[in-house]
């Protein structure tokens, strides 16, 4: 079957490649699944007059700030390939709408996208270069960078929340 101990390290290294690959993407569906947990249920605490509370002017608002996410979990997966939804407007969807009851099933419908788009990659391309904000990443370092701005964005999120008396809800829950 190999010929020479080289062809069978080769194997060996590529086969471990891909399952590293696969364990990646594993990885990131359960960190955007904690994600989406985090934001919906923040969203869901947050009353709904607070969705136009915005830090100063020329901020974004509350609901500014989930739609702004979900137009990123929309559109940021064109960098691994998955375009957002025909006729989607991602650059208006921010300032859409401040009704609560229309934005949590945008932000629900994104996180599907972006779970989907994950779930879609090509293990054996997840190492393949692809342009992204001017530089070069891999598609699993554009995964990386749409986690990191969930992240970034959660943090946003709760900020907004405590400054009105809002306590994360799995915070409440570890406190009770």
């Amino acid at each position: 079957m190999f010929r020479t101990l080289s062809q069978l390290v080769l194997v060996g290294a590529l086969a471990a490649s891909v399952a590293s690959a696969g364990d990646f993407k594993t990885e990131a569906l359960n960190r955007v699944s904690t994600l989406e947990k985090k934001f919906t249920e923040l969203a869901a605490a947050m009353p709904e007059d607070s969705y136009k509370w915005r830090p100063g002017e020329g901020v974004s608002s509350v609901s500014e700030l989930y739609l702004h996410v979900a137009g990123a979990n929309y559109g940021l997966t064109r960098f691994i390939g998955a375009a957002p939804p025909e006729g989607m407007d991602l650059r208006g969807l921010p300032e859409s709408t401040t009704d609560k009851d229309k934005i949590a099933p945008k932000l629900a419908g994104s996180f599907a996208h972006l779970k989907g788009a994950i779930e879609k990659m090509d293990v054996g391309h997840a190492d393949e270069a692809v342009k992204m904000f001017g530089g070069e990443t891999t598609q699993r370092g554009a995964v990386l960078n749409i986690l990191e701005h969930l992240s970034e964005h959660l943090g946003q999120a709760i900020a907004y929340a405590r400054v009105n008396s809002v306590v994360p809800p799995w915070t409440a829950a570890r406190n009770n």
